[in-house]
Order: structure tokens, then C-alpha cells, then sequence
């Protein structure tokens, strides 16, 4: 499978600021790669360079075999992008915003309204297509603005947080939409605040700090480098909460974590897990949940880092 993208050795600062230390990636054809960093880690900046909004003070990077410098133009032939909020034109309609956008792109007005109306068509938004986009819920919005990125038939889409914001159920509904923009061959460099969005739609992942690369791989392989397991334990009667939180503390040794009745520590010996059951046993402890799991994606994000990934964004925007 060849590589869409590849970037190397990009660099790029704003006054003192180095946003950019030297980023290398690749994003093989009909995947998603999942970028993700800390706030200010220069996801935005990445994006806007390969979207050539930008420019890199050093580096080199080519979409579809263009140089992003020389061949500007044709590379943007090529993307479509997406960012954290809805760029439609609130007083117009959906159709209208669509044909807007095709006829921005060149195409022949009955091209652009063709065009407009398949897209509201896939996007669920036919029966609204005729109503202003500012009565769209914020769901439909972000399906509008998918859907306008995607006019002028790109082949690689950059997202970036294109769920911010959103209900849970509109943003599932935004990750049945990229899957199946994926499906039908498009690639998707993916930018998100939601851990669980990466977890589910990323073919590989590129973790950033500091403007530079700290890790890559599969969600699966990133996992796996973080050695440790979480034990968790959840027992019927809250009353036993504090004697399994002592309980875990003494054998994992590590402060657990308590989230309503659950319990739970990252432990290095599964061997914990028997042990654990035969103390709560001996105390008469019932529980309803008893399990190790592999670590989560936050908590590989939290070894890598040494930080939370923060609910909001407030990537550089120089």
C-alpha cells in the first residue's frame, strides 16, 4: 500500500516559538492516521502545512507525489479540509452553500447543483436541503461541512477535532460518515481531542509533544507498549469500596483510582487478579466486575506525555 502523504524533517517557528522540531510521518492510501498531541503540541500547524496554508521553515513534504512548496496548486487539487468549526454560511441553505462551494471549485452551475444534491443525499440532509443552515442542530452542521469538503471529489480528506463540540450521538454519527469515506477509498488524516475517536477510526497513530515525533504505530501496538494492565473491581455494596481501594493499594502497589464503585490500578503481575479475589473473598466481599485489560489509549497517551490529553484545543493558530 503506498504512502499518500510523506513528510520529513518538518520545521517550523513563530517568533521564539518552535512549533515544529522536525516531524517526519507517511499516511498509507485508504487509511486514517490519528494525530495526536498535547495542547500547542502542533497538530494545527502540521495540518495547515500539508494543507499548504502554511509553509515549513525547513523540511520537505509531498501529497500524491506533489511537493508541497512547487506544486501548491496541484495539491490542492487533491484534499479537502475540515476543521474544529463549521465554516458554512449560516443565512444560506444547505444546497445553496454546496452549489456555492462547486462553483468556487469551477464547476458549471447545473455541475454544482448535481453535485450538491448527491451530496445532501448521502449526507442524510435532502430533506433539509432547502432550509438555512442556521436551523441545522450542530450535527447536521458538521455533516454540511463534511459534505462541502468533499465537492470537488477530493482524495484525501484532512479532519481536524471535526467532532469538537458535538452530542455523543452526532459524533458517532460522524464516525459512521468517515468510515465510509474510508471504505470507498478516500484517506483521512485525523486530528481529535477524543482518545476514543482514535481508538476507533485510526489505522495508525502519531503521537506529538513539543513539536516532535514521541511515538507511532497501530492503536494495538501503542498499547502494548505501555507493559502494565488495569485490575478493576467493582463490588455490590458501596459500603466495601474503602476495604477493596485497600486492598488493590497493598498488592499493586499504587494509589487506585475510584470512580463510583469501581476500582481500579494499573498492575504489572496479572498474577494480582487471584490474589485480589481471595482477599475479598476471605472478607466476604461480593463483587460484579473482576478483570484485568490491556491499557487504554488515554493511558498510553498519559506514559508517553506525562500529561492528560486536555479537553480543549488551543493548538497554535499563528
Amino acid at each position: 500500500m503506498s504512502d499518500v502523504i510523506q513528510a520529513e524533517g518538518l520545521v517550523k517557528r513563530f517568533g521564539e516559538t518552535t512549533a515544529l522540531a522536525g516531524v517526519d510521518l507517511s499516511v498509507r492510501n485508504g487509511t486514517v492516521l490519528g494525530l495526536l498531541g498535547p495542547n500547542g503540541a502542533g497538530k494545527t500547524t502540521i495540518v495547515r502545512i500539508l494543507a499548504t496554508l502554511l509553509q515549513p521553515d525547513s523540511g520537505r513534504a509531498t501529497i500524491g507525489g506533489y511537493d508541497i512548496m512547487t506544486q501548491a496548486h496541484q495539491v490542492r487539487q487533491l484534499i479537502g479540509l475540515t476543521g474544529q468549526f463549521a465554516s458554512v454560511d449560516e443565512n444560506l441553505t444547505g444546497l445553496e452553500n454546496l452549489v456555492f462551494v462547486g462553483r468556487l471549485l469551477g464547476m458549471p452551475k447545473a455541475d454544482a447543483k448535481a453535485r450538491a444534491r448527491e451530496l445532501l443525499g448521502s449526507f442524510k440532509l435532502d430533506d433539509a436541503g432547502e432550509r438555512a443552515a442556521k436551523t441545522y442542530s450542530g450535527g447536521m452542521r458538521r455533516r454540511l461541512d463534511l459534505a462541502a469538503s468533499l465537492v470537488g471529489r477530493p482524495r484525501l480528506l484532512y479532519l481536524d477535532e471535526p467532532t469538537t463540540g458535538l452530542d455523543p450521538r452526532a459524533r458517532m454519527e460522524a464516525w459512521e460518515l468517515i468510515r465510509g469515506m474510508v471504505s470507498g477509498g478516500m484517506t483521512v488524516l485525523l486530528t481529535t481531542q477524543y482518545l476514543d475517536e482514535a481508538d476507533a477510526l485510526a489505522d495508525d497513530i502519531v503521537v506529538i509533544d513539543h513539536g516532535r515525533v514521541i511515538a507511532m504505530g497501530t492503536p494495538d501496538e501503542l498499547k502494548a507498549k505501555t507493559a502494565a494492565q488495569t485490575l478493576a473491581v467493582r463490588p455490590v455494596d458501596p459500603v466495601h469500596v474503602p476495604t477493596v481501594v485497600a486492598a488493590l493499594s497493598e498488592l499493586a502497589r499504587v494509589e487506585p483510582e475510584v470512580d463510583g464503585q469501581l476500582v481500579s490500578a494499573p498492575v504489572a503481575d496479572p498474577g494480582v487478579l487471584p490474589l485480589l479475589y481471595q482477599r475479598l473473598a476471605q472478607d466476604g466481599i461480593e463483587v460484579t466486575e473482576l478483570g484485568l485489560r490491556s491499557a487504554s489509549l488515554n493511558e498510553v497517551f498519559l506514559s508517553l506525555t506525562g500529561q492528560p490529553i486536555e479537553e480543549e484545543s488551543d493548538d497554535d493558530r499563528q
